[in-house]
């Protein structure tokens, strides 16, 4: 075997299979769409539940304000999060986060610290803590969660739900629906589509407002853009202790032979930033939310350059026991919303707090 080469992506099929065939209406998703008739019917139903009060919804206490998306995989909702919660906390109020913890071994309620593993609360919350100080709380009951979060910190005095969009039993006021460069992708709902719900669905907040993790708008939805772009790059140990990425360092890397690892749902995007960065990197897929049980590259590779999200399950400590030759490198993303998406979130706020200053 050549140790040059890294392993093959350890993608999951079907994933991938899905993922592609989503994009447009073929064989595949064809023979699928009588199951989305009927995924689409059992949506509806509950949905118009839920708008009927039946079940009803329960109110936290707080303010609420839902980060999700519509379409299935990564479409940017970790960054919005953290960009929504940097914002409010410039603007005076005490944000915390509720979020399911995806791909966690557990399904109770349990805080976030930072030296919690990443498989017991997700890698996402656990980079939503570490990137942003806020407090957070994983469960899936994400009313417990809430009631949890605020037991702890009673000081909160606004509620972000990181995923909750379809979440409807819990309350809340300000819907952000996340789009990228997909869209709908071919319009359908799972599994012959990527939908989990029409990208019209009424929403179930007084403001929803549509955020485009894309350089254009991929839907007919009317939203805000996004700059999205590296904020450069931090050797490992010095990502784990706070400090901040620099675009020297990720400059630094150009010219060298650099396996660009990375499982996040759409890998190739993070592939495509670095190289637009002046890099050349070989590319090692993995599947979304892998959790690195074993270090996937071989032995003998030099420099490796991870995501943030890969980064939270790859302790410092750890790397330089098992692989003590290879220096990994952390790539954080710089994700900034126009300035009209945050001015329509203080205004739908703003009745909710009428102290806030402007």
């Amino acid at each position: 075997m050549n140790a040059d080469r890294p392993r093959a992506p350890v993608r999951a099929p079907l994933e991938t299979v899905l993922t592609r065939h989503w994009l447009k209406r073929g064989p595949l998703a064809c023979a699928l769409w009588p199951l989305s008739v009927l995924y689409g019917a059992v949506v509806a139903v509950r949905n118009a539940g839920y708008r009927l009060g039946l079940p009803g919804s329960e109110p936290a206490g707080r303010p609420v304000v839902v980060v999700g998306n519509r379409i299935a995989g990564g479409a940017g909702k970790t960054p919005t999060v953290i960009a929504v919660l940097a914002h409010l906390r410039q603007r005076g109020w005490r944000p915390g986060v509720v979020s399911r913890g995806h791909g966690r071994a557990a399904d109770g309620v349990q805080a976030v610290r930072a030296n919690t593993p990443a498989g017991a609360v997700g890698d996402e919350p656990l980079l939503i803590h570490l990137r942003s100080g806020a407090p957070v709380v994983v469960g899936r009951d994400r009313v417990a969660a809430v009631r949890a979060l605020l037991a702890a910190r009673p000081d909160i005095d606004v509620i972000v739900a990181d995923d909750g969009l379809q979440h409807r039993r819990l309350a809340r006021d300000v819907e952000v629906v996340v789009f990228d460069a997909r869209g709908a992708g071919n319009g359908w709902l799972l599994p012959a589509g990527p939908l989990r719900e029409p990208i019209d669905t009424p929403g179930g907040a007084a403001a929803t407002l549509v955020l485009y993790n894309a350089e254009t708008p991929s839907t007919p939805l009317a939203g805000y853009g996004t700059r999205r772009s590296l904020a450069g790059a931090a050797a490992l140990a010095a990502w784990w202790q706070g400090e901040p990425a620099s675009t020297a360092a990720l400059h630094a890397l150009r010219g060298r032979p650099l396996l660009a690892c990375a499982g996040i749902a759409q890998p190739q995007r993070f592939f495509d930033q670095l190289r637009s960065a002046g890099l050349e990197v070989r590319e090692q897929a993995l599947a979304d939310h892998a959790d690195f049980a074993a270090l996937p590259w071989p032995a003998d590779t030099r420099d490796v350059i991870v995501t943030e999200k890969d980064a939270v399950k790859l302790p410092a400590d750890r790397v330089l026991r098992e692989r003590p030759g290879t220096r990994i490198w952390v790539a954080p993303l710089d994700f900034s919303p126009e300035p009209a998406f945050f001015a329509a979130l203080d205004a739908a706020l703003a009745p909710l707090s009428p102290r806030r200053e402007g």
